[in-house]
């Protein structure tokens, strides 16, 4: 059955990028080490609540509060404007998804993002850097919106009310695995990304090879 919809994730599907580099640009603003960025945002306290960049990413964490916790926890306090530039300039597109997504898009197919992300990446990547991303989509489904994280269910569910179609008409992939079955469990038909070759062989199976044609 061809799809009546086709949502993407974001991270690594469309755009590469590197928290390597994101701690290092960090790290340089607050004249702290890449390390000590890495173990304040990513590190998992010991009380058993999540990191701070997975409670920014579901959206239990602003920006602010984000920022007066790395402050506190380094002893430092950067330019905020400029530490949240050093975060977030970290994405460059993948030409090969680049091209079919524009390809779905020329063809008139309804095409979502459905993507973990947060307020100061999403900024980055939605204010013209990436064309594409504004001109070729019909829905964000955004975790810190939502207020769930794949492979949570409420995200799932949610990009499929947007649609308007049954999950099993609502098409989603993501490089990771955990993801991937989270919308199958919700009845999306969901495939994992390995790359965009392999996810043309997926899409063109679906019936989009008119519009995938070289």
């Amino acid at each position: 059955m061809k799809p009546a919809f086709l949502y993407f994730d974001l991270g690594n599907v469309l755009l590469s990028f590197s928290h390597e580099q994101m701690c290092r640009q960090m790290a340089e603003v607050a004249g702290v080490s890449p390390e000590a960025v890495r173990e304040t945002l990513f590190t998992a306290p010991p009380d058993g609540r999540r990191s701070i960049q997975w409670r920014f990413e579901r959206g239990d964490l602003n920006a602010l509060a984000v920022y007066e916790h790395f402050c506190e926890a380094l002893g430092v306090r950067p330019d905020r404007e400029q530490l949240s530039a050093a975060g977030c300039n970290i994405f460059e597109a993948i030409p090969e998804s680049l091209a079919i997504i524009e390809r779905l898009a020329a063809a008139g197919a309804r095409l979502g993002i459905m993507s973990n992300t947060n307020p100061i990446d999403w900024g980055f990547i939605s204010s013209g850097e990436f064309p594409f991303i504004n001109r070729c989509f019909e829905h964000y489904v955004l975790s810190y919106e939502v207020r769930a994280m794949k492979p949570e269910r409420t995200i799932y569910e949610h990009a499929v009310r947007l649609t308007g179609f049954p999950p099993a008409e609502v098409f989603f992939t993501d490089d990771r695995e955990e993801n991937v079955a989270g919308a199958i469990d919700a009845g999306l038909d969901a495939v994992l990304f390995t790359t965009p070759a392999e996810l043309k062989r997926e899409l063109v199976q679906r019936g989009f090879s008119d519009a995938l044609r070289p």
